[in-house]
């Protein structure tokens, strides 16, 4: 296609959030055409992408042929990961043991999901251990019976993935079910980081599965045939084939879209990121145009991953955060996330006259309840989420329906709590309660909602007591102003967290720390204390211009909210470039013998420089056929060596050697 066409071609770009579906029409050329919003529809996400998409092609004018490409980024999987939920998965460790579960959070991540270690791997230079098989039919008919996936991860696999790949094969055959290898994710050294990664790779699948087949259903019935690509978490767009496969390359795919995004729409070079969304916060560096990437890996929901992505530091604040009281104290601090509930206001939007009558009964008590303002629902997932719930469980479950039930006429005790939660932690139900965004609606700045709702909820929070026994405000306008301030504060501290630690300070020397506090609250003393950054906040989100408008006095610089940062997840979607990475590794055998792994491949050689120009050609090929089947339009590589050499008695010794090859190009648009 000619440059110029490319230019002038119609983009469709989707951003599919915890609250809303985003949807812009972009071009080249002219920028931003048009955009438009849809709350997201977690049982059923076509609904929710298909009002957006709906709405933007009215909104533009826009024909559904005239759309070249589709991208999309969603927060799905990165708001699954902080909330602890998805599917249960079955972990499958060839030549590890138990002990292993202890390094990296493995054991915390695996929860109550089912592990078999089975005898087998490789060593370090891809040489075999006797793979036995024999343990792995007892534990798949017992313990690995009730999963919704399989993640596989075998000693030393990235030198040698043979036993991954047997593994698979039988576990596909046997189950149907979708299985990860951990080879297919990563090329790092380190197995249970590698097993980490593998396994919430395999709890992400179906989650992603119902995003992509949502979106690929509905655009098929919009006549829409242009390609379907996805943000990758270091902003890079692939393919919907590809993203299927590997679902944890999406962590962080909305924050990277919105850094791409705050790039094309303000044109500041270096900047610090803040993108405010129903669920998270997440904040990340501008520098020279590009997002920074993490080099240890994407942290999210407290667990360090091998996916390459953009240091990006997410926190469980945002518009729908859960507001609570922290515990024990005579002045009680308000406490806003991490977990994410559906706001009162919204609820009562979604099903009229369900959830407003029974605050209201709630307001009529004399004395406040323990459950006040909360509500339990469904979730909507299919029948086989539910696989594995034990009794007590599945009695609870049974007893929630679509419509929200107040939860002191739907529990009653501590047990109970337990168990709705551990619901919640399934992804199964969801919770109902006072949010920011209940706040902004009581306050009188924000009327998307149902405001009635969120008056009573702020009512009925307002008389929550203290450790003297008084209630925590006046009315519910007091303590919705309240709320508010504290989120645009915890905002500014979350920004200070990310640029003391990119600035190398340890982790003592943090937004908590009495200076800093000082400084943030204004008091003043004989000593003077200040605080400023080097660089503008780029403020970003539907709700940014109502929680930022006083962030940038607090940290004593600019903050800019460009034109259509509500919808710069979605503008970032198109605007980005398909990448794809390769890695070849060269290991010292002996004198005089070098072995190259790359993929599947494994080949020895004499030379050390014939090895590396071997190593460097299949990383260059591997990363070609990846963009290629990301969807690249023709590709880019630049590949770079990285050789890890000592000297002993004058002689230089060599000890290992890295290629890293990156293949990037423009997706492919439909003509």
């Amino acid at each position: 296609m000619h440059q110029d066409d490319r230019r002038e071609a119609l983009l469709l770009g989707i951003d599919t959030g915890g609250t809303y579906t985003d949807a812009v029409i972009y071009c080249e050329a002219r920028g931003v055409l048009a955009k438009a919003k849809a709350l997201t529809t977690r049982h059923d996400l076509t609904l929710g992408i298909g009002g957006a998409v709906d709405a933007v092609l009215e909104q533009g004018r826009v024909e559904a042929d005239a759309i070249s490409l589709v991208s999309m980024s969603t927060t799905l999987a990165t708001n699954a990961l902080v909330e602890g939920q998805g599917g249960r998965v079955g972990l499958v460790m060839v030549g590890f043991g138990d002990a292993d579960l202890n390094r990296d959070g493995l054991r915390a991540a695996l929860g109550g999901d089912p592990v078999v270690f089975i005898p087998g791997g490789h060593d370090v230079h891809g040489n075999e251990n006797q793979l036995d098989l024999t343990g792995l039919d007892p534990w798949l008919n017992t313990r690995g019976a009730h999963v919704t996936a399989f993640a596989v991860c075998a000693y030393f696999a990235v030198r040698n993935p043979a036993h991954e790949i047997t593994v698979c094969e039988m576990l596909r055959a046997r189950t149907g079910l979708p299985v990860t290898a951990s080879h297919e994710l990563s090329a790092r050294l380190g197995g249970p980081r590698r097993a980490l990664t593998t396994l919430l790779n395999a709890r992400l699948i179906g989650l992603i599965d119902r995003l992509i087949l949502s979106t690929k259903r509905f655009l098929a019935a919009r006549g829409i045939e242009a390609p379907l690509m996805v943000v990758r978490g270091d902003g890079a767009l692939v393919s919907a084939s590809f993203a299927h496969d590997r679902p944890i390359e999406t962590i962080l795919s909305g924050p990277a879209a919105s850094l791409v995004g705050a790039h094309c729409l303000t044109g500041i070079d270096n900047a610090i990121v803040s993108d405010i969304g129903g669920t998270t916060t997440d904040i990340a560096l501008l520098a020279g145009g590009q997002p920074r990437l993490d080099p240890e890996g994407a942290m999210v929901g407290g667990y360090r991953t091998m996916v390459e992505a953009v240091a990006m530091r997410t926190y469980g604040l945002g518009g729908d955060s859960e507001v609570s009281l922290e515990e024990g104290a005579l002045e009680p601090v308000l406490r806003l996330g991490p977990r994410r509930l559906t706001p009162l206001s919204l609820a009562e939007t979604l099903h009229p006259g369900v959830v407003l009558p029974q605050l209201e009964r709630q307001l009529n008590q004399i004395q406040p309840g323990r459950l006040d303002g909360r509500f339990a629902f469904t979730a909507g997932l299919p029948a086989r989420f539910a696989a594995g719930l034990t009794e007590a469980e599945s009695w609870l479950y049974e007893r929630l329906s679509e419509r929200p039930q107040a939860l002191d006429r739907l529990i009653s005790g501590g047990m109970e709590q337990a168990i709705l939660q551990r619901l919640v932690g399934r992804g199964l139900a969801l919770i109902c309660g006072f949010t920011p965004s209940d706040a902004a609606h009581a306050a009188g700045r924000q009327a998307t909602w149902n405001s009635d709702a969120a008056r009573a909820g702020a009512a009925l929070f307002a008389r929550r007591r203290d450790g003297r026994g008084q209630a925590i405000a006046r009315d519910g306008v007091e303590i919705s102003l309240r709320v508010l301030a504290r989120l645009t504060r915890l905002s500014a501290e979350a920004i200070l967290d990310t640029t003391l630690a990119e600035d190398g300070f340890d982790s003592a020397m943090t937004a908590r720390n009495t200076v800093i506090q000082r400084a943030l609250d204004g008091a003043q003393g004989i000593t003077r204390i200040a605080l400023s950054l080097d660089r503008p906040v780029v403020g970003l989100g539907a709700s940014a211009a109502l929680h930022y408008a006083g962030l940038g006095m607090l940290l004593g610089t600019e903050c800019v909210l460009p034109e259509h940062m509500d919808v710069a997840n979605a503008v970032g979607a198109v605007a980005g470039r398909v990448s794809a990475v390769a890695e070849a590794s060269v290991s010292r055998l002996g004198e005089g013998s070098f072995r190259v792994s790359a993929g599947a491949l494994m080949r020895d050689f004499a030379d050390e420089e014939a090895a590396i120009g071997f190593a460097e050609e299949q990383a260059r090929g591997l990363a070609a056929l990846r963009a290629a089947e990301a969807g690249a339009e023709g590709s880019v590589t630049a590949v770079a060596r990285d050789i890890s050499a000592t000297e002993v008695d004058g002689q230089r010794i060599f000890i290992e050697a890295k290629v890293t090859a990156r293949a990037s190009g423009r997706p492919r648009i439909a003509v």
